[in-house]
């Protein structure tokens, strides 16, 4: 089995093979995010501490992080994760790839592993020597941790400068990255300038939807006085109609009884007997 050994410390890797079976017997079942004794890969390496971060299988399939087997599985992935490259997926998209779990086996061809406490020896190649940073850090928060600066310092005399040699004519320079997340009080007035515009686009949301609302309420209340107008007219117009009614009714009623009257007092006219003096003297 291959091991790729790396030393965050010293910025080097290196990569050993071991095939006594006998010490690689003794990885099996251990897991991605375990450590381990260096000892039990080999006697030199007595008081190192090794983390394991990777591995992959004989046909390069590689360990998952989640997956609690030691053997293949095929998952739905999306891109950018381990075993699903970003690039070969459209946006919202998972395929079923083909990964490893993250319990190592006897069939891990090589293992990642990286140095999380030193020993007393040093080994060759890896520990005993150092490779420098070629670029500094960017982020004007790790300028910061870097240099244990405080918020009151400026980020920008702190920025590591790489030197470029004079070649075809020109002259030698220095060159720095451009510092990313840096607070500045032209980033500081654009930022209240947004605020600013977001705060008024706000206010005018709300004038406006006020707006809307009282027109809205004034209609509704326009429609409910025009709704209510039209049942007072055809209440009154009901009555109306009854009044009449009744007063028709009356009025027939009351021609009856007129005529009633009148044919009573005929009646009554014709059967009444003449005086007879006067009857006689009329002759």
């Amino acid at each position: 089995m291959k091991f790729n050994i790396a030393s965050p410390q010293c910025g080097t890797i290196k990569q050993f093979e071991i095939d006594d079976e006998k010490k690689l017997v003794q990885l099996n079942d251990k897991r991605l995010a375990q450590e381990f004794d260096g000892e039990i890969l080999d006697d030199k390496w007595k008081g190192y501490v090794f983390k394991i971060v990777g591995g992959c299988d004989k046909q390069g399939f590689p360990m998952k992080q989640g997956v609690l087997v030691n053997s293949r599985v095929k998952l739905l992935l999306k891109g950018g994760t381990v075993g699903c490259r970003k690039w070969r997926v459209r946006s919202g998209e998972r395929r079923r790839k083909t990964i490893r779990g993250c319990i190592v086996s006897q069939d891990i061809a090589l293992l990642n592993l990286k140095i999380v406490t030193e020993g007393e020896e040093k080994i060759e190649g890896l520990t005993d020597t150092t490779v420098p940073r070629r670029l500094g850090p960017k982020r004007a928060s790790k300028i910061r941790r870097l240099f244990n600066l405080t918020k009151e310092d400026d980020v920008r005399k702190f920025v590591i400068r790489r030197e470029l040699p004079a070649k075809d004519n020109k002259k030698a320079r220095s060159k720095a990255p451009k510092i990313q997340r840096l607070i500045t009080p032209a980033v500081i007035r654009r930022r209240a300038n947004k605020k600013r515009k977001i705060l008024k686009k706000l206010a005018q949301s709300k004038a406006e939807r006020e707006a809307y609302n009282h027109l809205v309420e004034r209609r509704k209340t326009l429609n409910r006085q025009r709704t209510k107008a039209a049942l007072l007219r055809q209440v009154a117009g009901r009555r109306k109609k009854e009044l009449d009614v009744i007063n028709k009714e009356a009025a027939k009623k009351a021609a009856a009884e007129a005529a009633a009257k009148a044919a009573a007092a005929a009646a009554a006219a014709k059967a009444k007997p003449a005086p007879k003096g006067k009857a006689a003297k009329k002759k």
